[in-house]
């Protein structure tokens, strides 16, 4: 009987998926945290999953020499060498649609906490205090504003639909022709560049990928362009925003509506030093965008792929 494969589970994955891969290889689960012991059991491993911390590189793949594949669960792969990777013959497998509608809930809901704002009757109280109540915290509409979209990929096309549907005015950037997106997209967008996207939204969602050009995407040029009260929001990598532009124009703008919502940081978690706590226009989350039942279970299922690839089988969603 031949010998199953070895495959290293090192981020925490759905039970459900684990136990269906143990059903199929030797399953080693050794999580984030224990780099040491992943050490030792990597030069026996044909199979590798990760998430988002994990980064195999040169480095982590030099001592993983019968490595074959490399599934990612969830839909960024920054964090994995695909060069490398490609070098060395190991396929990189990944969950590119998996927590699509996770994230588009969770930036619709960022954006009413901050517009609609909503306070429980939590005990009995008289008239005056019951119609004080009411009087508190009086909300913006949304079908009033802009929202501008920085990335026009799928989190970004369905957050873009939401809104419309909102009646909001939709603006989006993307490293794709105008031509291509309308393609895929139904409602109506206007497609602008990332100046006039600043200059003219209320609020600017971002939803690009990791690439080095990405990096500190949002500085004090582009921060610039901002309305003095517009909202930033970042569900996508904490690296698009540099963190010490985005305080200095918190600050300033601190009396005139300007805040912005972080779900993601560079590093996590942000360092005691981090120049954005403390901030009251600024609201920090710890990376929560893509936490739902259905959005992780989603993602783990990158294990089919991993063992079609151990099986000899094509995968379903290859990272090249």
């Amino acid at each position: 009987m031949p010998q199953l494969p070895v495959v290293i589970v090192a981020e925490a994955l759905d039970s459900i998926c684990c136990d269906w891969l143990a059903q199929r290889c030797q399953l080693i689960t050794c999580l984030y945290g224990s780099e040491s012991q992943l050490g030792d059991y990597l030069p026996d491993a044909d199979g590798l999953v990760v998430r988002s911390y994990t980064q195999v590189n040169e480095s982590f793949l030099s001592r993983a020499e019968r490595l074959a594949v490399v599934g990612r669960a969830g839909v960024g792969i920054e964090n994995i060498d695909l060069e490398a990777c490609r070098r060395r013959d190991v396929s990189v497998v990944y969950t590119p649609d998996a927590n699509t509608n996770a994230v588009v809930e969770y930036v619709t809901a960022l954006i009413l906490d901050d517009l609609r704002p909503r306070q429980d009757l939590i005990e009995p109280t008289d008239d005056k205090g019951f119609h004080s109540l009411r009087q508190d915290g009086i909300g913006v509409q949304l079908d009033q504003l802009t929202l501008g979209v920085v990335g026009f990929g799928r989190i970004g096309q369905r957050v873009g639909r939401v809104a419309h549907a909102l009646g909001m005015d939709v603006l989006v950037n993307d490293l794709l022709y105008e031509e291509e997106l309308r393609k895929s997209v139904e409602y109506p967008f206007i497609y602008v560049d990332k100046q006039a996207l600043y200059q003219d939204s209320d609020i600017i969602t971002l939803h690009v990928d990791g690439r080095k050009e990405n990096h500190c995407l949002i500085d004090a040029d582009a921060l610039a362009h901002f309305k003095s009260n517009s909202m930033l929001i970042n569900t996508a990598r904490g690296m698009l925003v540099d963190g010490t532009a985005l305080r200095d124009w918190a600050q300033l703008n601190i009396g005139h509506g300007g805040r912005a919502v972080l779900d993601v940081h560079e590093p996590e978690p942000p360092p005691l030093d981090y120049p954005l706590y403390g901030l009251s226009n600024v609201r920090l989350l710890p990376h929560r965008a893509s936490r739902t039942r259905t959005a992780l279970l989603n993602m783990s299922w990158v294990v089919r792929d991993v063992m079609g690839v151990l099986e000899g089988r094509q995968p379903m969603c290859p990272a090249f």
